[in-house]
């Protein structure tokens, strides 16, 4: 009898663990500002990464955000999981040059990317990142999706929350009225335009669209593992339950003869 509760109780706390790493709703951002909901197809226990969401998501970053915002922990091989062959992976590298050395003379030289070189980023150091954009430091994306309270829905209603400020609020000169930033006030011009990149796929470059799918391309840069975690939870859970299950079983079969 021990061994079934202890079973189920093994069950009920892998079962809370797996509902622990499944974005809940949507929420608040600072001052109360609750976050528009989206249905990310990675999200639930059986949630996966959308590859052409992913693949959209990534070039609005290569287009878009590259340009002030490196992503330091991702490496160009790692594009592979967002279905770019082998071939596409060495030709997205291939694009960008990188500092590497010292040569047989002791020297730093410049050279291709390789796919296992991490993204470039786009500036040499913080004070030229800096220098750049009126003092204020483009934050690293690699994991702002599991940086930020709310996640990729944080990110979705950021990028989507640029509008006119109310009567009365006072904006400073080279900022930006936000619904969803922290005290509304964001040095980040918008940083998406309708049109402002040409989908591979076709699909139409709206705001909300582009929005989206570089939100999920961040959700994966955060966390590439997400699909695997899933897989292995389904497994775990579906193992205890036929444990128990032979557990019960074997109690059944013991204590038969057993009046009660």
């Amino acid at each position: 009898m021990r061994l079934v509760k202890r079973a189920f109780l093994a069950l009920a706390i892998v079962a809370g663990a797996a509902s622990a790493v499944v974005p809940g709703p949507a929420r608040a951002a600072g001052e109360g500002v609750k976050l528009p909901e989206v249905a990310f197809p990675f999200e639930g226990f059986f949630g996966t990464f959308d590859r052409a969401a992913l693949q959209r998501g990534f070039q609005v970053y290569k287009e878009v955000c590259a340009g002030c915002h490196s992503m330091s922990l991702v490496s160009y091989r790692n594009l592979a999981d967002l279905g770019f062959n082998e071939d596409e992976v060495k030709a997205i590298a291939a694009q960008y040059e990188v500092t590497d050395g010292p040569n047989e003379e002791g020297e730093m030289f410049q050279r291709k990317a390789l796919p296992s070189d991490r993204f470039k980023a786009p500036f040499a150091n913080d004070n030229a990142a800096r220098a750049a954009n009126n003092g204020a430091l483009p934050p690293d994306l690699s994991l702002m999706a599991k940086a930020r309270l709310g996640g990729p829905d944080y990110l979705h209603a950021l990028l989507t929350g640029y509008k006119e400020p109310p009567a009365g609020f006072e904006v400073p000169e080279g900022q930006y009225y936000n619904a969803y930033f922290e005290g509304h006030k964001i040095a980040m011009p918008p940083p998406l335009t309708a049109g402002g990149v040409t989908y591979a796929d076709g699909t139409n470059a709206s705001v909300e669209q582009m929005s989206l799918d570089v939100s999920q391309f961040m959700m994966w840069a955060a966390e590439p593992h997400l699909e695997k975690r899933h897989q292995m939870g389904l497994k775990v859970v579906l193992f205890l339950l036929f444990f128990a299950a032979v557990m019960y079983a074997v109690k059944r079969k013991v204590w038969a003869d057993v009046k009660h």
